[in-house]
């Protein structure tokens, strides 16, 4: 029987509000969001085709998010891991030298606008939409990623899992304890762990705007805590510890004036867009900074130098 328009809104109806909780799963999955909104809606359509044979058994939820895993796991067939400089080799020890950008093109882990997600599931799953998670979930093969996802971010039984994957629940949680043996090899704890955050991270944020836009590299000393690195796709160089950071950012400062920043949240985190003053008087788009903040100082600096970042955050390329 052919669908009709009642049938189409009711699907409509049910299941959009799910939207942007897939594609926050679909991030996980790919660390790409133009990506993760293409296999959403590959989602939606796949749901529709077989909307006559749901039967209920399991949530719309769960039905939906079974979808998305199964898309996401046919596309990673054919996909590279999207890393970031940090998962590719060991930090830089000259910040004096030009930074050089990679010899092939790298599909880099793109940052997560908050907007785009609900504002409960940012709250409820902030650690799982982390970076230093999104990038360390990259090292998994996808079908670990997949279990890791399923358990410990959504919360599926192993049963659930075993079923949905076609597998036995004791080879679920063999994979889940490979996959999380793996994340303790790739990322800190430290990096994984994630405190509520409160005014005091939002203060660092306005500190760190204004010592950017004064150019006061004392200020940025008050605010960076001793271990604190810095990573900026596409170039292939990062720094780590103050002593490298500061100097990096002391060569590359300039005057009072030249940048102008907007604060922003990605991934669940304090963010900014940075502009840069050029010739012509005008300030345009230059990059998107996620900053890992933890006890009253920035532990990480992930700056992606990427313009075409900011429509997608919903900031204007050029400022008046």
């Amino acid at each position: 029987m052919a669908a009709t328009t009642t049938d189409r809104e009711e699907f409509v109806r049910l299941t959009d509000q799910y939207r942007r909780e897939l594609l926050a799963h679909c991030y996980r999955m790919l660390g790409s969001v133009d990506e993760a909104e293409d296999l959403v809606q590959e989602t939606y359509l796949r749901a529709w085709r077989s909307y006559d044979g749901y039967e209920g058994r399991a949530s719309l939820r769960t039905w939906l998010h079974r979808i998305a895993t199964n898309t996401c796991l046919t596309a990673l067939e054919s996909r590279t891991r999207r890393p970031l400089p940090r998962g590719l080799g060991a930090p830089s020890q000259a910040p004096e030298e030009p930074l050089r950008p990679p010899e092939t093109d790298v599909p880099w882990l793109q940052p997560l606008p908050d907007s785009l997600i609900d504002p409960v599931t940012v709250v409820a799953a902030r650690g799982s939409l982390r970076l230093a998670l999104v990038a360390a979930l990259q090292h998994l093969p996808a079908r670990q990623r997949a279990v890791l996802i399923l358990r410990d971010v959504l919360a599926w039984r192993a049963a659930e899992v075993a079923a949905f994957l076609g597998t036995s629940t004791a080879a679920v949680k063999s994979t889940l304890q490979r996959a999380r043996a793996r994340l303790d090899e790739v990322a800190p704890d430290k990096n994984l762990v994630v405190e509520p955050e409160g005014a005091a991270d939002r203060e660092v944020l306005d500190r760190y705007v204004a010592a950017f836009e004064t150019a006061d590299v004392d200020a940025l000393v008050e605010l960076l805590q001793d271990g604190v690195e810095l990573e900026m796709p596409p170039y292939l160089e990062w720094f780590s510890g103050r002593k490298h950071v500061l100097r990096f950012l002391e060569l590359r400062a300039g005057e009072k004036g030249l940048i102008r920043m907007l604060p922003t949240r990605a991934n669940g985190q304090q963010a900014a867009a940075m502009y840069k003053r050029e010739a012509d008087g005008v300030y345009r788009a230059h990059s998107m900074q996620v900053l890992t903040v933890s006890e009253g100082a920035v532990e990480r600096m992930t700056v992606f130098i990427d313009p075409g970042l900011f429509e997608r955050f919903g900031m204007p390329e050029v400022l008046s």
